[in-house]
Parts: structure tokens; sequence; C-alpha cells
């Protein structure tokens, strides 16, 4: 009984988050909450509610995870880890007794302080381990403090370093990093650098990457934890090298490791995308047949799936189309452009839906590769079907050309131009002064028709009325009383084709 309830709790202790969520849920459990919460609940479950059920549920789970293992022992050792190393600090608390329990008597085992593993990186390739993950020790209560360690290099290991090409100038393919991370036995840590960290190799300060500045209101800079190239700074031969690491003591505690490694760039991990992740157009075909196939428990039909063949990182016409298998999206993002960001700034994030993207996970979509070569460059999406097939999305731009291109066209006139209209404007009729505006006006008065324009066009003029002309009429009459010229115009003529003068009102 006791021997299965230690089994029980270790193999808790090596759950992931969605492990512990699981377990927590069959049991009727929260599953909200931070991963030492979710680990606190799960081992206090398995103490006060030990019950076969609960432990058959441990070793599906335990089982799962580590298909390989075939007790829960292998979860406890370390694989590869050797017995001496090089301390961070001479206090005889830096090695610690790990305890092996077998039939519930305790063996004491040497084992190192913490078991951390650190998450393999795609652009470095780990070599060997010229010093294990090793935790830094605080020697007081100070808040800056000073760690040190200290290894060698073989001569095997310096030739590498000395015979490897280079990236660009100063920078060897081959490396020696020092990575720093979170002291946490349970799953693989990331790189993490603890506060106010400073790095000083055979009494020399190396670079450590600073702070991305922000771009947001209100967002702090975020630096990027990556490994620290300490090569330049290393002596080549048997001589000893001292690392010291100042750091910020504020409670939490970090593990340091230092690797012989090669480094890749991202036309390398391009050629062993090609290589080695490749879809095919087929099964990109049946992925598209699942995602559309009728459900007859779904009310929606879904008929088509629009893909866009511009770049959702550059805004620019897909090159090589990638995507994360994990992923429930067919929307691609260019391979190379992805890759050369995750160079610069690692944050392996997929742009279409923000989802964890590793390496290991991205595919070349074998199917819109073959669309991109098929199609114009003005095609900017494309729609699949439901048999697989696939058919090109006119823009509403190319759209609109072809509307007014099928438009006719018709001849502009420009009403407020008495030439091209071919009469005089309206306010120049009651002026009469030239022959011609006096009979076009006339012409027009007495018909009260359309006027013929001489390109011939009917134009109508609609600025005058009965009342306008009357009052024209009523204006010029006064005028021509007051005045005793012997050339005055002819009297005008209304509607009815009667002299104004003529007309007397009672």
């Amino acid at each position: 009984m006791a021997a299965e309830l230690v089994e029980a709790m270790n193999m808790v202790k090596s759950f992931r988050v969605s492990d512990l969520q699981t377990l927590l849920a069959s049991m009727g459990r929260s599953k909200s909450g931070l991963k030492q919460d979710l680990v606190g609940r799960a081992l206090r479950l398995v103490q006060t509610e030990y019950s076969p059920e609960l432990l058959k549920n441990v070793r599906q789970l335990y089982e799962s995870r580590f298909p390989r293992t075939s007790g829960w022992l292998a979860a406890r050792r370390p694989e590869s880890v050797p017995v001496a190393y090089s301390s961070l600090s001479s206090s005889p608390s830096a090695t610690s007794q790990g305890t092996d329990y077998l039939n519930g008597i305790s063996k004491p085992i040497p084992t190192p302080a913490a078991e951390v593993k650190l998450v393999p990186l795609p652009f470095y390739q780990t070599l060997e381990t010229l010093l294990p993950p090793t935790e830094l020790i605080a020697q007081n209560n100070d808040k800056l403090q000073d760690s040190q360690c200290i290894f060698e290099l073989t001569p095997n290991q310096a030739d590498q370093i000395r015979n490897a090409s280079e990236l660009r100038p100063g920078i060897r393919s081959i490396q020696v990093v020092l990575r720093i991370c979170y002291t946490d036995s349970i799953g693989v840590q990331e790189d993490q650098y603890p506060p106010n960290i400073a790095v000083k190799v055979n009494q020399s300060y190396c670079h450590v990457p600073g702070y991305y500045p922000s771009n947001k209101p209100g967002v702090e800079p975020r630096r990027p934890c990556r490994p620290v190239n300490i090569t330049p700074w290393l002596h080549l031969s048997n001589v000893t090298n001292r690392v010291t690491i100042t750091w910020g003591n504020f409670g939490k505690r970090y593990s340091v490791a230092v690797y012989l490694v090669r480094v890749f760039t991202a036309a390398d991990l391009f050629n062993q995308l090609k290589l080695c992740s490749v879809e095919s157009a087929e099964r990109c075909r049946e992925r598209i047949q699942d995602k559309l196939r009728f459900d007859p428990e779904s009310e929606i039909a879904t008929t088509g799936l629009r893909v866009s063949l511009i770049c959702p990182l550059v805004k620019m016409r897909l090159g090589v189309p990638c995507r994360v298998l994990t992923c429930a999206h067919l929307q691609c993002f260019d391979a190379v452009f992805f890759l050369q960001m995750n160079e610069k700034k690692p944050t392996w994030t997929c742009p279409v839906c923000d989802k964890p993207a590793p390496f290991e996970l991205l595919t070349i979509d074998g199917l819109l590769s073959e669309i991109l070569k098929e199609t114009n460059e003005d095609i900017e999406e494309i729609e699949y079907l439901t048999d697989g097939s696939w058919r090109p999305i006119s823009d509403d731009k190319e759209k609109d050309r072809e509307r007014e291109s099928n438009t006719p066209e018709y001849p502009v006139v420009d009403i407020c131009s008495p030439a091209a209209n071919g009469h005089s404007p309206a306010h120049s009729s009651t002026s009469l002064t030239g022959k011609s505006g006096s009979s076009s006006a006339a012409a027009a008065g007495v018909t009260g028709g359309p006027a013929v324009t001489p390109g011939g066009g009917v134009v109508v003029d609609l600025t005058l009325d009965s009342s306008s002309e009357e009052e024209g009429g009523g204006a010029g009459g006064d005028s021509e009383d007051t005045e005793d010229s012997a050339d005055s115009p002819a009297p005008k003529r209304g509607r009815y084709n009667y002299d104004k003068d003529l007309v007397t009102a009672y």
C-alpha cells in the first residue's frame, strides 16, 4: 500500500498541465489554476482519496506519456547525468541525496540537486554537454550574487571550434553556449534569465542579449532569453575556463548549463523542412474533404473554404506555403519569412491563430504550392470545394474593371457652356444685345419647345419660365417708355402671340 502510494505520487509529479487537468476532472475536482496549484491539488487527492480507480487513472496517464518505460523508477532516475560534475558553489548544500523507493525501503543514491531538462532549440544542435544543468546557489542574503563554474575543453573540442566555418564574420558554426533556466524538475524548461544578469568569462564580460523595445504604451520591454555565446572569450587549450555569473537573488531558483553546439541558420532549417516535411497534394485534398464533409448533426452546411494567397506576416504573395500540423485552419504563411523572423526573435507562434508553432510540427502544403504555380500574380484568394478541387476568386477591383470595360461610352454635353448648348445663357436673353441672341430667344419664346444645337443634339433650357419672361418683359417696357430713342427694339410678344404694349389691365 505504501509503495503504491509513493509510486502514484511520483507519477503525478511528472505530469504535464494537460495530464493534471485530465486527472482532476476525472475525479470531479477543479482543473483551473497554475501548474503548481494543479500539482499540489493532485498530490492531496492521491494522499486523501487513494483508491484502485484513482491508481488506474494515474497509471494510464503516465503510460500515455512514457510508453517505453516499464515502471515508475525510470521517471525518477536521470537518464545520463554524471555523478561527478562541476559545482557552482563550495557549500555542502550544493549536493543532495535522492531517494529511490523500493518495497518501502529507502536507498540513498547520488543525484544532482534537480533533474532539469532544457527544451531543445531548432537553431542549436547539442554536440556535447560541458556542464550539466546545475543550480545557482546564493552565498548570503545579498540581492546580487556571484556564482562560478569551471570546465575544460578537450583537444578534439578545441579543434572542432577552430575548424568550424563562419556563419558571418566573427561568428562560427560551432560554439560553446551558456543556457540559464528555472530550477524545475517537472517537464522541460525554456531559457530564462535571472534579473540583473551579467556573465564574465575568464575575467572578460561577454555580451548578453538586451531588451526589445515595446511600441505599445504601458507594456514593459521584453528580453529575449536565448543561449549566450561565450566562445570568443574561451581558452581553446587545456587551460581551465572560469565563468562567473552575476544574478539577482529575488526568491526564484535558477540553473545554468554549458553546451558545445552547432548553430544553424534559417536557410539550413528551410532545407531540412523541404527534405523532411512536405505534405503531398493528395493528403491535402483528403484534409480538405474531411473539413467539408457533410455533417447531418450540423445545421449549417459548408460548401467551400476560402484561403488567401497572401502571407499574413509580410502581406506579400506566398512563396513556400507552410502551416502547423496541429492547427485547424488551412491558411498558410511563408516558410522562409517565418524562419527568418524566428532566427532574429524566436517566438515560434503561428501568425494565423497565435498557437504554438514549433519547428518539428511545420509542414509545407504541397497542394497550395501547385496552386501558386498555376495561378497568376493578380489572384489573391482561392476557394476549396467539397470534392477537393479549387477555384480562383477574382478581386473586387478586377470586377470593377470588367464592369467599366463593358459600359458603353456616351457623349458628355456641358450644359453650362454657351458654345456647347448653341444658345446664350438664361440671364442673357433679356439683354438682347445681339441679333442672333434675340432671334434665338424669340424662337424659344414662341415655340416653347427645345432648341436644336448645330451638332444635332437636343438641348432643353429649363431655366426660363413664364413668370421670368413676363417680369423681364415688364422691366423692358418701362425702360422703353423712359428712353426717347429712335432705334428702339421691336416690342416683345407674349405667350399667346400678342403685343404686351397693346394690353391694358383694368
